[in-house]
């Protein structure tokens, strides 16, 4: 070996770390056999608690997983359940809706029904304040007339009222039809998504991470979700019920209403008849009395006649007679004598113009009677000219013009 190289050597020698004596060796190696089992042993227990844990995980996974579907399912049939509660009242209160709605048309019908009737009903009024004389009189028929145009009066004003409760009714209706239609819409977008969450599993492709999944905000309890469709269930009850009772009250209404007017227009028609027969037998009777009338004024008339012929009549003998007694003044002398003669003579004269004043004054007064008749005759044909007008109102413009109302059951 070179001395150059053996005196390197030795310089390192002499340089290096004092070394471990064999006794120290084998405590180090101990301990590394000892550590390394305990670093082992650590490992193992730690692999197998690992094990443990992962297996325990899994089971807590599982069955965790297993309560979720199986509380999905339970929340699947409970939304199934309230969805169906929801679209039976749904489907009651739109065809008691519809059914209103034909309720609501035979108001209308029977409100429209009503405007011939009454408009008949004073026009008939209108057309007998036409009626001239005495016989523009406050009769029955008038006031059956009167009260028929109150009870249509009533009845167009009862129609009236229920028709606006029938449009309350029917909003209410709706507003009850869109809470369920808003609700089913709401569960049918739950059941939707509860679905497709039962449907989800952990091979599934569309799952992934969310944040902030866990926190809700603005949720309700279940008692509260169950309470909200429960209350708009009860609400569409109600409003069925109520519009129930309602159609009820309405059949009622129509069917009695249409019952009195269909009374009152045949008290009406009654009262009609009965003052057109009155009235045709007044008139029969004045005619008859006009023409006994005509009668007796023919008879004046010819009474007339004959007393102003037997006036005329006496103007021969009342001639004769004054001119025999003008005639025998003349005699002469002793011949003017008083005799019986001249007694009867003047006797005569006076008896003619005593026959002829009682004629004069007969015929004055039976110029007077046949005045009087001839105002009587005129005061009956003006009266029988009012009769005839007024049947011509009753019987003609009224009776005739009622006969086109109709009244049914609406």
């Amino acid at each position: 070996m070179p001395k150059d190289l053996l005196d390197a050597i030795m310089a390192k020698l002499i340089q290096a770390p004092p070394k471990f004596l064999p006794p120290e060796w084998y405590i180090a190696n101990k301990v590394q056999y000892n550590s390394a089992e305990a670093q082992r042993s650590r490992s193992e227990r730690l692999v197998d608690e690992s094990q443990r844990l992962v297996d325990e995980i899994e089971r807590t996974t599982q069955k965790t997983q297993s309560d979720v579907n199986k509380r999905i399912e339970q929340r699947l049939e409970e939304i199934k359940f309230w969805r169906q509660q929801l679209d039976d009242k749904l489907d009651q209160i739109v065809k008691e809706t519809e059914v209103l709605l034909s309720f609501k048309t035979r108001l209308e019908k029977a409100l429209e029904g009503c405007k011939e009737p009454l408009f008949t009903a004073q026009e008939c009024l209108l057309n007998r304040e036409r009626r001239v004389g005495i016989d523009l009189v406050h009769d029955e028929v008038e006031r059956e007339l009167i009260k028929e145009v109150e009870v249509f009066q009533g009845v167009v004003a009862l129609l009236e009222r229920t028709r606006e409760q029938t449009d309350e009714q029917l909003r209410l209706n709706r507003t009850a039809k869109y809470n369920l239609e808003q609700d089913l819409k709401d569960k049918f977008t739950a059941l939707t998504i509860d679905n497709y969450c039962s449907n989800l599993t952990n091979n599934s492709t569309d799952i992934g991470y969310a944040q902030n999944v866990v926190k809700i905000e603005n949720s309700v309890s279940p008692e509260q979700w169950t309470d909200f469709s429960n209350t708009n269930v009860e609400k569409a009850d109600k409003q069925r019920n109520n519009s129930l009772a309602l159609r009820a009250l309405i059949d009622s209404i129509l069917s009695q209403t249409a019952s009195d007017m269909r009374k009152q227009n045949r008290t009406v028609n009654i009262a009609f008849q009965n003052r057109v027969k009155e009235t045709k037998d007044v008139k029969n009777k004045l005619e008859i009395h006009l023409a006994k009338l005509m009668d007796e004024i023919n008879s004046q008339t010819k009474n007339i006649d004959a007393l102003k012929k037997a006036i005329l009549d006496k103007k021969g003998p009342a001639k004769v007679a004054q001119t025999r007694l003008e005639t025998r003044t003349h005699r002469p002398n002793v011949e003017l004598c008083r005799d019986t003669v001249q007694y009867r003579l003047m006797n005569e004269v006076q008896e003619i113009n005593h026959n002829i004043q009682r004629l004069m004054d007969t015929l004055a007064q039976a110029e007077i009677e046949l005045k009087g008749l001839n105002r009587q005759q005129l005061s009956l044909e003006e009266e029988i000219e009012v009769k005839a007008n007024t049947l011509y109102i009753d019987e003609v413009l009224c009776m005739q013009m009622r006969e086109s109302i109709s009244i049914n059951n609406f």
